[in-house]
Parts: C-alpha cells; structure tokens; sequence
C-alpha cells in the first residue's frame, strides 16, 4: 500500500486499520467514475492506494475541480450522516484500490470506535480549504495563483512518478478548473515554469520538477 496522508494521519492507527479491513476490497482502473454528484450516500470508500480527483458542476453550469485526495483518505463520508446526496463527483486519476464500507457498517464502526468528533474536525478541516480557496480565487493574480494551486495539489506520497517529481494529476484544463482560470492563461503562466525547470507538461499531465523552487516563488 502507498504511503498514506489524509485522515488516516489523525485516526488513532488501530482505528484506521479496522476501516482499512472493512468493507469489500475494489480495484478500479484510471479514469473510473467511484460516486457521482446527486447519488444516494449508501457506502463510503477508504483510499488505500493510487489518487482521486473531487469536481463539482455549480449552479451556473461551470464544471470545478476541488481537490486531488490521495492514500489515507475516506470518501464521500461527509453526506453519510444526515443522508444527504453526494455533493460532488469522485473519479480515479490512477489505477486504485478501496475498501467499499455499506453506509451501515460505517456508521456502527464510527459509533463503536468513537469517531464521530475526529471525523467533524476533519470536515471542518476540509470546508476551511474551500474557503481559502475562494480566497485565493478573489484576490489572487494569475500567476500566483497558479503557483498556489500547483502546491495545494501537489500530493509527493501519492504521485506514481520519478523520484523527485510530483504528478499533479491534472492536465491544464483541469488546473484551470481548480484555481479558475482559463486553459489559455493557464497554459501563459505555466511557459515561464517550464522554462526555468520547475514543471514539466508532457503527455497531457502537469509534472513538479522541483518542489522547492516553487515554493520560494512565493516567499519572493
């Protein structure tokens, strides 16, 4: 199983291994639909391996990339306790393995293990994501921007590639969508990157070459 970050990083680790031994083990291929927005909220995966990405359609129309999750986290355990409809769309970026948990079972292991607050912090957690990102999107100038998002999305853990490079997950349509940009502005501010060996953009992905050097983009 690949290096896990998410919540598996603040569950007590006996707790997450009983979540990781639950359920049905699914592999699916990259590219593979796992929930869609407006579906019933009846199971819950936990992501032992490979990276997601969340898009949500808005009421304009617009299709918007959330987040990019990767080994260590649940999915679709936010519309599971009041029984909402899924929020938003779930799909593979990678080949990947779940444990699938019946909506049942995973509230009685919740309720057994005592998780319920841990769970809460970490929805918190992740809505204050959403509005930093809002924030980002209001205030921001292009570049930053995109320079910001390349990091939010970054997951070093989970990124199938050489050493040393991080596979955003994204092609640069997609970036756009995230940090609300256009492909075309997306693709200008991405050139300077490229040049001075700090991403890559081969074969329709979005690839950090040099993580630190990106960082420091933003300190100057």
């Amino acid at each position: 199983m690949s290096h896990v970050g998410g919540i598996a990083t603040i569950l007590p680790p006996q707790a997450w291994q009983r979540l990781t031994e639950a359920g049905t083990p699914r592999l699916f291929d990259a590219n593979v639909v796992l929930m869609s927005q407006g579906g019933p909220a009846d199971r819950v995966l936990v992501l032992l391996r490979g990276r997601v990405k969340v898009t949500r359609v808005d009421a304009e129309g617009r299709n918007l990339v959330l987040a990019v999750r990767g080994p260590g986290e649940l999915l679709g355990e936010m519309a599971v306790p009041d029984g909402n409809v899924r929020s938003a769309t779930i799909t593979t970026i990678d080949p990947c393995g779940v444990r699938v948990i019946p909506v049942d079972r995973f509230l009685a292991l919740v309720d057994t293990m005592k998780l319920g607050n841990l769970l809460l912090r970490h929805a918190f957690t992740r809505l204050r994501e959403g509005e930093e990102l809002r924030s980002e999107l209001a205030s921001l100038p292009a570049g930053q921007r995109t320079v910001r998002g390349l990091l939010r999305l970054a997951l070093p853990e989970a990124s199938p590639r050489a050493p040393g490079e991080i596979d955003v997950g994204l092609d640069q349509t997609e970036l756009g969508r995230a940090i609300g940009l256009s492909r075309g502005t997306v693709a200008a501010e991405l050139r300077p990157l490229r040049d001075q060996g700090l991403i890559d953009t081969k074969r329709g992905h979005v690839v950090i070459l040099d993580l630190g050097e990106l960082r420091r983009l933003l300190v100057e």
